[in-house]
């Protein structure tokens, strides 16, 4: 059954009718080109003369006046707008594969294919409308056919001047005039299919994105996914920690607000503190996605702001040893913002899965290179922790291998250490 309704989707298919609707338009915008192309053709093979318009129109004035008419259709291209409102004239009416919109454009090879799509489009829709206004006719004089008193009457359109010259109908020939005009009208159908299937495979060719364009435009995601996995990164390193340690001050000073209240006192001071500094990363990372934001957007720590991140974890009640060998300044901006996070993260993690026990920082810079190691004892009710690491480690690892440097993490002689490594060029 699928097989034999098949032959007859063309019939009942939307698209078949959205798609005349497509090439009506077109046509109708082609008449005043090919009627001034005509004029001009006409004017310009009889040397000028106005008379020669009540003159019968000899072959080469016809391929002249469509020369011309498509040489305008053509420079309509130039028109600023003119191929995103074919675009979405497509996009409405023809379907098909044309779902991608590129990005505009002004070189010529994009003139080029609009221009060749305005040509195909006007004259498939020229040749549709005047098919469509022949069809129409010939099916209402074959219908009206077995009605109509005058033999003559009957047989003015053209097939049936082509099938009988132009001899009076026969009685049975005006009986099937009716059947002869449904078949008229399921062939008007079914040449319109093809013309509009046609139009719509050469949409996408003609009016998508070029090679140029999909490859900038699969830059431009792949640049906005990745921004996207840093601001990922950035939220849920420096909310991590700032959550991480409120929750440990909160804890410590609600456990010692009645016998150490002054202690209490500047465990909430620090909440404070972790709070705005939660909240200024917040609206850096809001300010970043937010591109026509006005407000000044905070510049994001790096590893100059090392002693207060070690400062806001000793608050926590951890015994915290920061070393410091060389410069930090001297280290190129990214990659200081970055070894930052990372050394935020690394502290996270370790007031969440190992708190109350002591902290090694060690952070070593030189003019091409940077090291960096993090270590805790293991939890004593816990001697095994597990290697593979967490979101955070994840992330870690990410931030390190687009820096184009290694960090590793895991257990090492009853300690948990975390060690980052990077280089560079030195700077000039």
């Amino acid at each position: 059954m699928r097989h034999l309704t098949t032959p007859l989707r063309p019939l009942t298919s939307a698209h078949t009718y959205r798609r005349w609707a497509h090439l009506v338009i077109g046509g109708a915008l082609m008449t005043p080109y090919a009627m001034a192309a005509l004029v001009l053709a006409t004017l310009l093979t009889h040397n000028g003369h106005s008379a020669a318009l009540t003159h019968p129109t000899p072959a080469p004035t016809y391929t002249l006046a469509t020369a011309l008419a498509l040489a305008l259709v053509a420079a309509t291209a130039q028109i600023p707008g003119v191929r995103n409102a074919q675009i979405h004239l497509a996009r409405a009416l023809l379907r098909g594969p044309l779902t991608h919109r590129p990005a505009p454009t002004t070189t010529w090879r994009s003139t080029a294919r609009t221009s060749t799509f305005l040509c195909l489009h006007m004259l498939l829709g020229l040749t549709v409308c005047l098919l469509t206004m022949t069809a129409l006719t010939e099916a209402a004089l074959l219908a009206a056919a077995p009605l109509t008193p005058d033999p003559y009457t009957a047989s003015q359109g053209p097939l049936t001047l082509t099938l009988t010259g132009h001899e009076q109908l026969t009685r049975p020939q005006r009986l099937a005039g009716p059947l002869l005009g449904l078949l008229l009208i399921a062939a008007l159908l079914y040449t319109t299919a093809l013309a509009g299937h046609l139009l719509s495979l050469a949409a996408p060719r003609l009016l998508g994105p070029s090679p140029t364009e999909r490859l900038a435009a699969a830059q431009a995601h792949a640049d906005t996914l990745a921004e996207r996995n840093r601001l990922a990164r950035e939220l849920h390193d420096s909310l991590g920690h700032a959550l991480s340690v409120v929750t440990l001050q909160a804890a410590t000073a609600a456990r010692l607000i009645d016998t150490d209240p002054a202690f209490a006192r500047q465990a909430l001071t620090h909440i404070a503190d972790q709070a705005r500094t939660a909240t200024a990363d917040l609206d850096h990372a809001l300010g970043v996605l937010r591109e026509d934001t006005t407000a000044p957007r905070t510049t994001p720590p790096d590893l100059t702001h090392l002693p207060h991140l070690a400062h806001a974890t000793e608050h926590t009640g951890t015994d915290l040893t920061y070393h410091l060998t060389g410069d930090p300044a001297r280290v190129p901006s990214l990659l200081s913002r970055e070894t930052y996070r990372i050394t935020q993260e690394a502290l996270t993690n370790a007031l969440r899965h190992a708190p109350a026990q002591p902290l090694t920082v060690h952070l070593d810079t030189t003019p091409t290179t940077l090291t960096l190691t993090v270590t805790n004892p293991l939890p004593p009710t816990r001697t095994r922790r597990r290697t593979s690491g967490g979101r955070g480690i994840t992330g870690m690892r990410e931030r390190a291998h687009l820096l184009g440097g290694t960090l590793t993490a895991g257990p090492h002689d009853r300690t948990w250490q975390l060690t980052l490594h990077l280089t560079w060029k030195e700077q000039p």
